[in-house]
Protein backbone atom coordinates (compact mmCIF):
# COMPACT_ATOMS: atom_id res chain seq x y z
CA UNK A 1 0.00 0.00 0.00
CA UNK A 2 1.45 3.32 -1.08
CA UNK A 3 0.97 6.55 0.77
CA UNK A 4 -1.35 9.09 -0.92
CA UNK A 5 -0.81 12.79 -0.82
CA UNK A 6 -3.20 15.18 0.89
CA UNK A 7 -4.21 16.68 -2.51
CA UNK A 8 -6.02 13.55 -3.60
CA UNK A 9 -9.74 14.26 -3.51
CA UNK A 10 -11.22 10.88 -4.30
CA UNK A 11 -9.78 7.57 -3.35
CA UNK A 12 -10.35 4.32 -5.07
CA UNK A 13 -12.64 1.82 -3.36
CA UNK A 14 -11.03 0.21 -0.34
CA UNK A 15 -10.16 -3.43 -0.29
CA UNK A 16 -11.35 -5.89 2.32
CA UNK A 17 -10.28 -5.36 5.97
CA UNK A 18 -8.05 -8.44 5.94
CA UNK A 19 -6.26 -7.27 2.82
CA UNK A 20 -5.76 -3.78 4.25
CA UNK A 21 -4.37 -5.24 7.42
CA UNK A 22 -2.00 -7.49 5.50
CA UNK A 23 -0.69 -4.59 3.45
CA UNK A 24 -0.29 -2.37 6.51
CA UNK A 25 1.66 -5.01 8.40
CA UNK A 26 3.81 -5.77 5.35
CA UNK A 27 4.93 -2.09 5.27
CA UNK A 28 5.29 -1.99 9.08
CA UNK A 29 2.92 0.96 9.29
CA UNK A 30 0.79 1.92 12.22
CA UNK A 31 -2.82 3.03 12.05
CA UNK A 32 -1.77 6.57 12.89
CA UNK A 33 0.64 6.70 9.97
CA UNK A 34 -2.00 5.29 7.66
CA UNK A 35 -4.54 7.85 8.88
CA UNK A 36 -2.06 10.66 8.36
CA UNK A 37 -1.29 9.43 4.87
CA UNK A 38 -4.97 9.29 3.85
CA UNK A 39 -5.75 12.56 5.70
CA UNK A 40 -8.36 11.10 8.08
CA UNK A 41 -8.80 11.14 11.85
CA UNK A 42 -7.14 8.59 14.14
CA UNK A 43 -10.31 6.59 14.76
CA UNK A 44 -9.76 2.87 14.68
CA UNK A 45 -10.61 1.09 11.49
CA UNK A 46 -13.03 -1.74 11.19
CA UNK A 47 -10.19 -4.23 11.23
CA UNK A 48 -9.14 -2.97 14.63
CA UNK A 49 -12.68 -3.42 15.93
CA UNK A 50 -13.11 -6.92 14.65
CA UNK A 51 -9.69 -8.50 15.02
CA UNK A 52 -6.82 -8.18 17.50
CA UNK A 53 -4.04 -5.80 16.47
CA UNK A 54 -1.12 -7.63 18.02
CA UNK A 55 1.16 -9.58 15.72
CA UNK A 56 4.53 -11.17 15.93
CA UNK A 57 5.72 -9.10 12.93
CA UNK A 58 4.65 -5.69 14.27
CA UNK A 59 7.33 -3.67 16.06
CA UNK A 60 6.86 -2.62 19.69
CA UNK A 61 6.46 1.02 18.77
CA UNK A 62 3.49 0.23 16.58
CA UNK A 63 1.88 -1.84 19.33
CA UNK A 64 2.09 0.98 21.82
CA UNK A 65 0.37 3.39 19.44
CA UNK A 66 -2.56 1.05 18.70
CA UNK A 67 -5.87 2.20 20.17
CA UNK A 68 -8.96 0.04 20.86
CA UNK A 69 -12.53 1.10 21.30
CA UNK A 70 -14.22 0.90 24.68
CA UNK A 71 -15.98 -2.41 25.34
CA UNK A 72 -18.28 -3.44 28.22
CA UNK A 73 -15.19 -4.67 30.11
CA UNK A 74 -13.12 -1.56 29.33
CA UNK A 75 -12.91 1.31 31.81
CA UNK A 76 -11.25 4.62 30.90
CA UNK A 77 -9.25 6.26 33.66
CA UNK A 78 -7.87 9.76 32.94
CA UNK A 79 -6.57 9.84 29.38
CA UNK A 80 -5.49 6.28 28.65
CA UNK A 81 -7.82 3.34 28.17
CA UNK A 82 -7.33 0.35 30.43
CA UNK A 83 -8.79 -3.05 29.64
CA UNK A 84 -9.71 -5.15 32.71
CA UNK A 85 -9.51 -8.88 32.70
CA UNK A 86 -13.12 -9.07 33.92
CA UNK A 87 -15.61 -6.56 35.29
CA UNK A 88 -15.66 -6.23 39.09
CA UNK A 89 -18.56 -8.30 40.41
CA UNK A 90 -18.31 -7.50 44.12
CA UNK A 91 -16.82 -4.73 46.27
CA UNK A 92 -13.31 -5.21 47.66
CA UNK A 93 -13.07 -6.84 51.07
CA UNK A 94 -11.24 -5.19 53.99
CA UNK A 95 -8.35 -7.64 53.48
CA UNK A 96 -8.04 -6.50 49.85
CA UNK A 97 -8.25 -2.84 50.88
CA UNK A 98 -5.70 -2.94 53.69
CA UNK A 99 -3.61 -5.90 52.51
CA UNK A 100 -0.07 -5.79 51.19
CA UNK A 101 1.00 -6.14 47.60
CA UNK A 102 2.03 -9.75 48.24
CA UNK A 103 -1.54 -10.67 49.14
CA UNK A 104 -3.27 -8.76 46.32
CA UNK A 105 -1.09 -8.27 43.23
CA UNK A 106 -2.28 -6.00 40.45
CA UNK A 107 -2.14 -6.56 36.74
CA UNK A 108 -0.04 -4.37 34.46
CA UNK A 109 -1.95 -1.36 33.25
CA UNK A 110 -4.51 -1.41 36.07
CA UNK A 111 -5.30 2.13 37.25
CA UNK A 112 -4.09 3.19 40.65
CA UNK A 113 -7.17 2.81 42.85
CA UNK A 114 -7.33 4.10 46.40
CA UNK A 115 -6.50 1.29 48.79
CA UNK A 116 -4.58 -0.89 46.29
CA UNK A 117 -0.81 -1.32 46.33
CA UNK A 118 1.18 0.61 43.74
CA UNK A 119 4.01 -0.66 41.51
CA UNK A 120 6.58 -0.28 44.29
CA UNK A 121 4.56 -2.49 46.65
CA UNK A 122 3.53 0.33 49.02
CA UNK A 123 -0.13 0.64 49.82
CA UNK A 124 -1.76 4.01 49.44
CA UNK A 125 -4.94 2.99 51.35
CA UNK A 126 -5.84 5.34 54.17
CA UNK A 127 -5.72 2.71 56.99
CA UNK A 128 -6.77 5.31 59.53
CA UNK A 129 -10.04 5.78 57.62
CA UNK A 130 -10.84 2.12 56.84
CA UNK A 131 -9.85 0.53 60.17
CA UNK A 132 -12.56 2.34 62.22
CA UNK A 133 -15.14 1.39 59.61
CA UNK A 134 -14.14 -2.27 59.80
CA UNK A 135 -14.15 -2.21 63.60
CA UNK A 136 -17.54 -0.52 63.63
CA UNK A 137 -18.94 -3.13 61.27
CA UNK A 138 -17.55 -5.96 63.42
CA UNK A 139 -18.96 -4.37 66.57
CA UNK A 140 -22.35 -3.93 64.92
CA UNK A 141 -22.34 -7.55 63.79
CA UNK A 142 -21.41 -8.71 67.29
CA UNK A 143 -24.14 -6.61 68.86
CA UNK A 144 -26.66 -7.93 66.34
CA UNK A 145 -25.65 -11.51 67.13
CA UNK A 146 -25.94 -10.89 70.87
CA UNK A 147 -29.33 -9.26 70.40
CA UNK A 148 -30.54 -12.19 68.28
CA UNK A 149 -29.29 -14.68 70.90
CA UNK A 150 -30.99 -12.74 73.69
CA UNK A 151 -34.24 -12.59 71.71
CA UNK A 152 -34.09 -16.32 71.01
CA UNK A 153 -33.46 -17.10 74.69
CA UNK A 154 -36.33 -14.84 75.75
CA UNK A 155 -38.64 -16.55 73.25
CA UNK A 156 -37.56 -19.98 74.53
CA UNK A 157 -38.23 -18.96 78.14
CA UNK A 158 -41.64 -17.60 77.18
CA UNK A 159 -42.58 -20.77 75.29
CA UNK A 160 -41.39 -23.00 78.14
CA UNK A 161 -43.42 -21.04 80.69
CA UNK A 162 -46.51 -21.28 78.48
CA UNK A 163 -46.07 -25.04 78.10
CA UNK A 164 -45.58 -25.48 81.84
CA UNK A 165 -48.66 -23.47 82.74
CA UNK A 166 -50.69 -25.35 80.15
CA UNK A 167 -50.05 -28.95 81.21
CA UNK A 168 -48.22 -29.10 84.56
CA UNK A 169 -51.37 -29.55 86.67
CA UNK A 170 -52.84 -32.12 84.27
CA UNK A 171 -49.61 -34.11 84.31
CA UNK A 172 -49.61 -34.10 88.11
CA UNK A 173 -53.10 -35.59 88.19
CA UNK A 174 -52.28 -38.19 85.56
CA UNK A 175 -49.12 -39.34 87.30
CA UNK A 176 -51.08 -39.57 90.56
CA UNK A 177 -53.44 -42.06 88.89
CA UNK A 178 -50.39 -44.05 87.80
CA UNK A 179 -48.57 -44.08 91.14
CA UNK A 180 -51.02 -43.18 93.92
CA UNK A 181 -48.36 -40.93 95.49
CA UNK A 182 -48.55 -37.16 95.51
CA UNK A 183 -44.86 -36.58 96.23
CA UNK A 184 -43.74 -38.83 93.38
CA UNK A 185 -46.20 -37.11 91.05
CA UNK A 186 -44.76 -33.70 91.87
CA UNK A 187 -41.24 -35.02 91.43
CA UNK A 188 -42.16 -36.63 88.11
CA UNK A 189 -43.57 -33.40 86.74
CA UNK A 190 -40.51 -31.42 87.87
CA UNK A 191 -38.08 -33.94 86.38
CA UNK A 192 -39.98 -34.13 83.09
CA UNK A 193 -39.96 -30.36 82.61
CA UNK A 194 -36.31 -30.13 83.67
CA UNK A 195 -35.45 -32.70 81.02
CA UNK A 196 -37.57 -30.76 78.51
CA UNK A 197 -35.60 -27.58 79.27
CA UNK A 198 -32.31 -29.43 78.84
CA UNK A 199 -33.49 -30.66 75.43
CA UNK A 200 -35.61 -27.69 74.50
CA UNK A 201 -34.62 -27.57 70.79
CA UNK A 202 -35.77 -31.18 70.48
CA UNK A 203 -39.01 -30.45 72.31
CA UNK A 204 -39.77 -27.41 70.16
CA UNK A 205 -39.13 -29.37 66.98
CA UNK A 206 -41.45 -32.17 68.11
CA UNK A 207 -44.93 -32.11 66.62
CA UNK A 208 -46.49 -32.70 70.07
CA UNK A 209 -44.49 -31.03 72.88
CA UNK A 210 -47.17 -31.93 75.43
CA UNK A 211 -46.85 -35.59 74.49
CA UNK A 212 -43.05 -35.37 74.79
CA UNK A 213 -43.26 -34.05 78.35
CA UNK A 214 -46.07 -36.49 79.23
CA UNK A 215 -43.99 -39.47 78.09
CA UNK A 216 -41.03 -38.27 80.17
CA UNK A 217 -43.22 -37.83 83.26
CA UNK A 218 -44.79 -41.28 82.83
CA UNK A 219 -41.39 -42.94 82.41
CA UNK A 220 -40.03 -41.38 85.60
CA UNK A 221 -43.19 -42.02 87.61
CA UNK A 222 -43.31 -45.73 86.70
CA UNK A 223 -39.57 -46.39 86.96
CA UNK A 224 -38.86 -49.64 88.85
CA UNK A 225 -35.96 -47.97 90.66
CA UNK A 226 -38.45 -46.30 93.01
CA UNK A 227 -38.88 -49.64 94.76
CA UNK A 228 -35.43 -49.21 96.30
CA UNK A 229 -36.45 -45.99 98.03
CA UNK A 230 -37.69 -46.74 101.53
CA UNK A 231 -39.46 -43.43 101.95
CA UNK A 232 -41.52 -43.96 98.78
CA UNK A 233 -42.93 -47.43 99.40
CA UNK A 234 -46.05 -46.47 101.33
CA UNK A 235 -49.07 -45.06 99.49
CA UNK A 236 -50.79 -41.83 100.33
CA UNK A 237 -54.11 -41.90 102.17
CA UNK A 238 -56.82 -43.22 99.80
CA UNK A 239 -59.76 -41.06 98.73
CA UNK A 240 -62.63 -40.79 101.15
CA UNK A 241 -65.31 -41.72 98.58
CA UNK A 242 -65.71 -45.51 98.26
CA UNK A 243 -66.13 -45.48 94.46
CA UNK A 244 -63.02 -43.36 93.91
CA UNK A 245 -61.04 -45.49 96.33
CA UNK A 246 -62.11 -48.70 94.56
CA UNK A 247 -61.22 -47.26 91.15
CA UNK A 248 -57.78 -46.13 92.34
CA UNK A 249 -57.09 -49.52 93.93
CA UNK A 250 -58.15 -51.27 90.72
CA UNK A 251 -55.80 -49.06 88.69
CA UNK A 252 -52.84 -49.62 90.98
CA UNK A 253 -53.35 -53.39 90.88
CA UNK A 254 -52.95 -53.46 87.10
CA UNK A 255 -49.56 -54.13 85.50
CA UNK A 256 -47.70 -50.92 84.59
CA UNK A 257 -48.15 -51.39 80.84
CA UNK A 258 -51.92 -52.04 81.20
CA UNK A 259 -52.30 -49.09 83.56
CA UNK A 260 -50.54 -46.73 81.19
CA UNK A 261 -52.48 -47.89 78.12
CA UNK A 262 -55.81 -47.52 79.95
CA UNK A 263 -54.94 -44.04 81.22
CA UNK A 264 -53.79 -42.77 77.82
CA UNK A 265 -56.71 -44.19 75.83
CA UNK A 266 -59.67 -43.90 78.20
CA UNK A 267 -58.35 -41.18 80.52
CA UNK A 268 -56.46 -38.75 78.31
CA UNK A 269 -58.48 -39.60 75.19
CA UNK A 270 -55.77 -40.61 72.75
CA UNK A 271 -56.55 -42.87 69.85
CA UNK A 272 -55.33 -46.43 69.65
CA UNK A 273 -52.43 -45.67 67.22
CA UNK A 274 -51.29 -42.70 69.31
CA UNK A 275 -51.44 -44.79 72.48
CA UNK A 276 -49.41 -47.54 70.83
CA UNK A 277 -46.83 -45.02 69.62
CA UNK A 278 -46.43 -43.39 73.04
CA UNK A 279 -46.14 -46.71 74.85
CA UNK A 280 -43.71 -47.98 72.18
CA UNK A 281 -45.80 -51.06 71.39
CA UNK A 282 -47.64 -52.38 68.39
CA UNK A 283 -51.28 -51.56 67.81
CA UNK A 284 -52.55 -55.15 68.35
CA UNK A 285 -50.55 -55.44 71.58
CA UNK A 286 -51.93 -52.12 72.82
CA UNK A 287 -55.48 -53.19 71.97
CA UNK A 288 -55.00 -56.44 73.90
CA UNK A 289 -53.62 -54.58 76.92
CA UNK A 290 -56.53 -52.18 76.82
CA UNK A 291 -59.15 -54.93 76.69
CA UNK A 292 -57.52 -56.87 79.53
CA UNK A 293 -57.23 -53.70 81.65
CA UNK A 294 -60.91 -52.89 81.13
CA UNK A 295 -61.91 -56.42 82.06
CA UNK A 296 -59.80 -56.34 85.24
CA UNK A 297 -61.25 -52.99 86.31
CA UNK A 298 -64.79 -54.14 85.49
CA UNK A 299 -64.37 -57.06 87.87
CA UNK A 300 -63.68 -54.61 90.70
CA UNK A 301 -66.34 -52.10 89.64
CA UNK A 302 -69.66 -53.70 88.63
CA UNK A 303 -70.99 -50.50 87.05
CA UNK A 304 -68.32 -50.75 84.33
CA UNK A 305 -69.67 -54.13 83.20
CA UNK A 306 -73.13 -52.71 82.42
CA UNK A 307 -72.28 -50.98 79.06
CA UNK A 308 -72.74 -53.33 76.16
CA UNK A 309 -70.25 -51.79 73.72
CA UNK A 310 -66.57 -50.94 74.21
CA UNK A 311 -67.23 -47.32 73.23
CA UNK A 312 -69.76 -46.89 76.05
CA UNK A 313 -67.40 -48.57 78.49
CA UNK A 314 -64.58 -46.26 77.39
CA UNK A 315 -66.80 -43.19 77.83
CA UNK A 316 -67.80 -44.28 81.34
CA UNK A 317 -64.17 -44.93 82.28
CA UNK A 318 -63.19 -41.52 80.90
CA UNK A 319 -65.79 -39.86 83.08
CA UNK A 320 -64.80 -41.69 86.25
CA UNK A 321 -61.07 -41.23 85.70
CA UNK A 322 -61.62 -37.53 85.07
CA UNK A 323 -63.60 -37.14 88.29
CA UNK A 324 -60.91 -39.00 90.26
CA UNK A 325 -58.17 -36.81 88.76
CA UNK A 326 -60.06 -33.56 89.33
CA UNK A 327 -60.37 -34.39 93.00
CA UNK A 328 -56.57 -34.24 93.41
CA UNK A 329 -55.15 -30.80 94.12
CA UNK A 330 -51.64 -30.21 92.74
CA UNK A 331 -50.41 -28.62 95.94
CA UNK A 332 -47.20 -26.63 95.65
CA UNK A 333 -45.71 -27.31 92.26
CA UNK A 334 -42.40 -25.54 91.61
CA UNK A 335 -42.44 -22.47 89.41
CA UNK A 336 -40.98 -22.52 85.90
CA UNK A 337 -38.09 -20.31 87.00
CA UNK A 338 -37.14 -22.78 89.73
CA UNK A 339 -37.29 -25.70 87.29
CA UNK A 340 -35.07 -23.91 84.75
CA UNK A 341 -32.57 -22.92 87.44
CA UNK A 342 -32.42 -26.45 88.87
CA UNK A 343 -32.03 -27.91 85.39
CA UNK A 344 -29.14 -25.61 84.52
CA UNK A 345 -27.53 -26.20 87.91
CA UNK A 346 -27.80 -29.97 87.47
CA UNK A 347 -26.31 -29.71 84.00
CA UNK A 348 -23.36 -27.72 85.37
CA UNK A 349 -22.82 -30.30 88.12
CA UNK A 350 -22.83 -33.13 85.60
CA UNK A 351 -20.39 -31.24 83.40
CA UNK A 352 -18.03 -30.63 86.32
CA UNK A 353 -18.33 -34.27 87.39
CA UNK A 354 -17.47 -35.50 83.91
CA UNK A 355 -14.50 -33.14 83.67
CA UNK A 356 -13.28 -34.18 87.14
CA UNK A 357 -13.59 -37.85 86.25
CA UNK A 358 -11.66 -37.29 83.04
CA UNK A 359 -8.90 -35.44 84.93
CA UNK A 360 -8.69 -38.22 87.52
CA UNK A 361 -8.54 -40.84 84.79
CA UNK A 362 -5.73 -38.99 83.01
CA UNK A 363 -3.83 -38.51 86.29
CA UNK A 364 -4.20 -42.21 87.18
CA UNK A 365 -2.99 -43.18 83.72
CA UNK A 366 0.07 -40.92 83.96
CA UNK A 367 0.87 -42.18 87.46
CA UNK A 368 0.61 -45.77 86.28
CA UNK A 369 2.89 -45.08 83.32
CA UNK A 370 5.43 -43.37 85.58
CA UNK A 371 5.54 -46.07 88.27
CA UNK A 372 5.07 -49.21 86.20
CA UNK A 373 8.01 -51.58 85.73
CA UNK A 374 9.74 -51.45 82.38
CA UNK A 375 11.01 -55.07 82.51
CA UNK A 376 9.93 -58.33 84.03
CA UNK A 377 11.47 -59.28 87.35
CA UNK A 378 10.74 -62.84 88.49
CA UNK A 379 9.65 -63.07 92.12
CA UNK A 380 12.03 -64.61 94.66
CA UNK A 381 10.92 -67.93 96.07
CA UNK A 382 10.54 -68.05 99.87
CA UNK A 383 13.20 -69.80 101.94
CA UNK A 384 12.49 -73.40 103.00
CA UNK A 385 14.24 -75.72 105.42
CA UNK A 386 15.96 -78.72 103.77
CA UNK A 387 15.99 -81.97 105.71
CA UNK A 388 18.24 -85.09 105.37
CA UNK A 389 21.52 -83.23 104.69
CA UNK A 390 24.42 -83.96 107.10
CA UNK A 391 25.83 -81.03 109.02
CA UNK A 392 28.83 -79.22 107.75
CA UNK A 393 32.20 -80.49 109.20
CA UNK A 394 35.87 -79.63 108.70
CA UNK A 395 39.34 -81.09 109.55
CA UNK A 396 40.09 -82.16 113.10
CA UNK A 397 42.12 -79.96 115.38
CA UNK A 398 45.87 -80.63 115.09
CA UNK A 399 47.69 -82.12 118.08
CA UNK A 400 51.11 -80.88 119.24
CA UNK A 401 52.78 -83.86 117.53
CA UNK A 402 51.01 -82.96 114.28
CA UNK A 403 52.20 -79.40 114.56
CA UNK A 404 55.83 -80.52 115.11
CA UNK A 405 55.67 -82.83 112.14
CA UNK A 406 54.27 -80.08 109.95
CA UNK A 407 57.03 -77.78 111.06
CA UNK A 408 59.68 -80.35 110.22
CA UNK A 409 58.19 -81.02 106.82
CA UNK A 410 58.08 -77.34 105.98
CA UNK A 411 61.72 -76.88 107.01
CA UNK A 412 62.97 -79.76 104.92
CA UNK A 413 60.93 -78.82 101.87
CA UNK A 414 62.44 -75.35 101.82
CA UNK A 415 65.95 -76.79 101.16
CA UNK A 416 64.70 -79.09 98.45
CA UNK A 417 63.50 -82.60 98.38
CA UNK A 418 65.70 -85.31 99.93
CA UNK A 419 65.84 -88.96 99.34
CA UNK A 420 64.02 -90.85 101.96
CA UNK A 421 66.08 -93.78 103.16
CA UNK A 422 64.92 -96.23 105.71
CA UNK A 423 66.87 -96.14 108.94
CA UNK A 424 68.37 -99.45 109.84
CA UNK A 425 67.21 -101.26 112.88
Amino acid sequence: MTQSSPDVVAAPPLTSPKERRRLREAKSLSEKQVAKAVDVTGAPSSSARTEPTTSSTRPKAAVKQTARPATPTTVAWLSKPVTLAKPPSRPPTPAAVTGSSAMAPTEPGTPDLPGTPDASGASEAPDEATAPAVEAAAAAASEAAEAAAAAAEAAAVEDFDALYKHCAVALFRQTFLLTGRRSRSQESVARAFALAWDRWPEVVADRDPVGWVRAAAYEYAMSPWHRLRRTRRELDPPPAEPGARALLDALLDLPPSYRRALLLHDGVGLGLPETAAETEASTPATASRLMNARAAVAERLPELAEPSSPAEQSALLHQQLGALAEAQTPGSLPSPDVIRTDSEHRAQLWTKAVISFAVLLVAATLFTLATAQTRYEPPESPAQQVEGVPPRSGPQKLTPQDLDLRQQLRGKLVQGPARLLPHPG
